[in-house]
């Protein structure tokens, strides 16, 4: 059958909802044909996954350090190795097996790490 790829979606949101994303590099994002910038493109790497897959046959699988690619239409600059939450994402699934992604998204937040807290200090008297 023709044009089945129209009615498949896939939830971004659930995909990257266990997953901590860390930023590897940046770089111009420019329409494929034209060659017109259109923002930034963003990669990340996965360094944690907590996504709960339904495994076949037992194989187990996770993403962790697997590379993603976030285009913007817009120009950011992020910290190398900051770790980052996409914001209005638009995702679709693509290649002979189906396993790749295109990402689009409206933001990249950073994600602002918690201060660790030191154990108090125990003065003798």
């Amino acid at each position: 059958m023709k044009g089945l790829a129209q009615f498949v979606t896939f939830d971004a949101e659930a995909f990257f909802a266990g997953k901590t994303l860390v930023v590897t590099k940046l770089e111009e994002n420019t329409d494929y044909k034209t060659k017109v910038h259109l923002g930034t493109k963003v990669e990340c790497v996965i360094i944690d996954d907590k996504t709960p897959y339904v495994f076949k046959e037992g194989n187990q699988f996770t993403n962790r350090y697997e590379k993603v690619t976030f285009k913007l239409e817009k120009d950011i600059n992020i910290p190398l190795e900051a770790k980052v939450v996409p914001k209005g994402m638009k995702a679709k699934v693509y290649g002979e097996y189906r396993n790749l992604l295109s990402i689009t998204c409206d933001d990249l937040v950073v994600v602002t790490p918690q201060p660790k807290t030191a154990a108090p200090i125990k003065r003798e008297v």
